[in-house]
């Protein structure tokens, strides 16, 4: 199947950093989410058989790569490890995009409908929707499902949606975002990726961009005026955020079905200097962001340096 997306930098182009006036941005991202909007069930080709040759995800992003247990894996256990942790990696999306879908209609709840950025919120709703189906359903065609996050998450998760409001319910959307989003750019790039991947995550990437500037500009208007007490409180509380969302991207059972010692991989993995390198990579912007709103505080420095997002 031919895919017929558009280029990536030519969606981000459309969007001006100097336009702070929310309704005109919510009304850009409407006129971009007509046209740059896409239907998995058509675009991806589910039909196609998977190359066995083929990598769920650049082999650079594994959480194993650089490690001397990967150099002493076969070629089918790296293909096969890495299908797992792609479907690990989207199956915490669905959970973090059912957050999001709730905190938005919290968040719009007997809004006014007449404006643009209700509009947009039920539109971003309608996306998640249709990005959560198509992570399901990539998973059943890699033959990866049961990737839950920890208890511990869920439960945290669970709190978050119903107390989380303003910069803090949209910080928390733009931190699991941003850091899927670079990962993404270079999947939806690798010759060595299985074409299923490279599809979904060219659509993701693509409609995230919309949910990225949204994020940005309901974080700017919410922090302003906001005190010292609450900017220090929401920068720690996005930081613990980012690190259930982070420490739940890969489950340890992905170790075991590519045929390996779980309890050396985690401790392999947990060590792996490259995998930090990359996990820098993944946040500068969103690093940058964020010290642009005055959200990293020292405490919530230290957090992102334990997850090597600093």
């Amino acid at each position: 199947m031919t895919s017929t997306l558009p280029r990536t930098d030519q969606l981000s182009a459309a969007f001006s950093a100097a336009d702070r006036d929310g309704e005109a941005v919510a009304a850009r991202l409407l006129d971009s989410s007509a046209q740059l909007s896409y239907d998995p069930a058509t675009e991806v080709d589910w039909d196609e058989p998977l190359d066995p040759a083929l990598h769920g995800l650049n082999p650079e992003w594994s959480t194993l790569y650089g490690t001397k247990l990967w150099d002493g894996m076969t070629d089918e256990q790296r293909v096969t490890l890495t299908r797992h942790e792609v479907a690990s990696i989207m199956s915490t999306g669905i959970w973090f995009e059912m957050i999001l879908q709730q905190m938005l209609l919290r968040e719009h709840y007997a809004a006014d409908t007449t404006r643009t950025d209700f509009r947009f919120a039920l539109t971003e709703i309608a996306d998640e929707c249709r990005h959560s189906l198509m992570f399901a359903r990539a998973c059943e065609k890699l033959g990866a499902t049961g990737y839950a996050p920890k208890r511990s998450g869920i439960e945290l998760g669970r709190l978050w949606k119903t107390v989380a409001d303003g910069e803090r319910a949209f910080g928390a959307a733009l931190v699991a975002e941003e850091v899927l989003d670079v990962m993404q750019r270079d999947w939806m790039r690798g010759e060595d990726v299985l074409p299923l991947i490279r599809t979904t995550s060219r659509i993701h990437v693509v409609e995230e961009s919309r949910h990225m500037t949204y994020a940005r500009q309901e974080m700017r208007e919410s922090l302003q005026g906001v005190g010292t007490a609450r900017r220090r409180a929401t920068a720690l509380l996005l930081a613990i955020v980012t690190h259930v969302v982070v420490t739940n991207l890969v489950h340890r059972d992905v170790y075991t079905a590519a045929g390996l010692d779980a309890d050396r991989a985690v401790r392999e993995a947990a060590a792996n200097k490259h995998h930090h390198a990359m996990m820098r990579t993944s946040s500068r912007h969103l690093m940058t962001f964020l010290g642009e709103c005055g959200l990293l505080t020292g405490p919530a420095k230290a957090v992102y340096r334990r997850l090597h997002m600093l």
